[in-house]
C-alpha cells in the first residue's frame, strides 16, 4: 500500500508506513496494516478522508525551490515558524514530497516531486548522489583540515568525508571568513556543517548549489519556484535508477 500511495504523490514510503502504523490509513473498510495490500482501484482513506487518486498518473513531474535561510522543510511546524511549502506550487490530487532536505540556516537547491517512489529511489543512500555546495568557514580552512575533509572524518553517526574541497576565488572574502566549493554522495543531518567542525572549522553560512544532474539556476531567485522540463525529469529518473 504505500508503494501505491508513495507513487500516487502522496508522501515518501517511510512517511506513509508511520501513518499506517499509527492507524491513520483504511482500505476496503477496516484499518490498514503494515504489508497490506492495495490495489488501484480500492478506496483508500487518510483520517476518515478518502484519498483522490489519478486514473492515470503519467511521467514525474519535479519543481526546483530556492530555499531562503529561515524556512523549515517541514509541512507544518508546532511554533508558527515559515515552511517551504508555504509556496510552492499547488498540487492536486497528491502533494509535494521533498527529495532530501536543508536545515533551518541552509539555503540553496531544494527539489520537489509528485513521485513519492522517485523520491525514494532518488534518496537512497546506496545512490551516492552528489550533492554540492558552498560553504561560508570563519578562519577559513588550514591544508591540514582539507587533507581530513577529504581523507575522511569520525562522525557520531559513522565516518563522513567530501569528494572536493576547493576555495572559490571570485568569492568576495569578507574579513576573515573564506569561501569554498564542496561535494560530498550522501546526505545527513547537518552532515557539512559537523564535517566542518570536526576539522576545527565553524560554518558560518551553506548553500547548496547542485543536486544530482541539477544545478541552481543563477536567475532563480530565494522563495521562488520552477517546474522542469520533460529532458530535466528524464535525467533524474535515470540517475535515480542507474545508481
Amino acid at each position: 500500500m504505500q508503494k501505491l500511495l508513495a507513487a500516487a504523490g502522496f508522501g515518501s514510503r517511510r512517511e506513509i508506513e508511520t501513518w499506517i502504523t499509527a492507524g491513520r490509513v483504511s482500505v476496503r473498510g477496516r484499518i490498514a496494516k503494515l504489508g497490506d495490500r492495495a490495489m488501484p482501484g480500492d478506496l483508500i482513506f487518510l483520517d476518515g478522508k478518502e484519498i483522490k487518486r489519478s486514473a492515470g498518473k503519467g511521467n514525474p513531474r519535479v519543481i526546483i525551490y530556492h530555499k531562503p535561510v529561515g524556512e523549515l522543510v517541514t509541512r507544518n511546524d508546532p511554533e508558527g515558524r515559515p515552511t517551504v511549502f508555504d509556496k510552492l506550487p499547488k498540487l492536486s490530487p497528491g502533494r509535494w514530497v521533498s527529495i532530501g532536505r536543508l536545515d533551518l540556516n541552509s539555503s540553496g537547491l531544494l527539489l520537489f516531486t509528485d513521485s513519492g517512489e522517485l523520491a525514494n529511489q532518488f534518496m537512497h543512500p546506496r545512490q551516492e548522489i552528489e550533492r554540492e555546495y558552498e560553504v561560508r568557514v570563519q578562519g577559513g580552512l588550514s591544508a591540514g583540515a582539507i587533507q581530513r575533509l577529504l581523507g575522511g572524518i569520525e562522525l557520531d553517526d559513522g565516518p563522513a568525508r567530501f569528494l572536493q574541497v576547493a576555495s572559490i576565488q571570485n568569492k568576495k572574502s569578507e574579513g576573515t571568513n573564506r569561501w569554498y566549493r564542496v561535494i560530498l554522495a550522501e546526505g545527513r543531518n547537518r552532515e557539512v556543517r559537523r564535517m566542518v567542525e570536526s576539522a576545527g572549522g565553524r560554518v558560518s553560512r551553506l548553500m547548496r548549489v547542485r543536486f544530482g544532474p541539477v544545478g541552481l539556476p543563477l536567475d532563480l531567485m530565494p522563495g521562488r519556484s520552477r517546474e522542469l522540463g520533460s529532458e530535466a525529469v528524464a535525467e533524474i529518473v535515470k540517475t535515480a535508477k542507474s545508481c
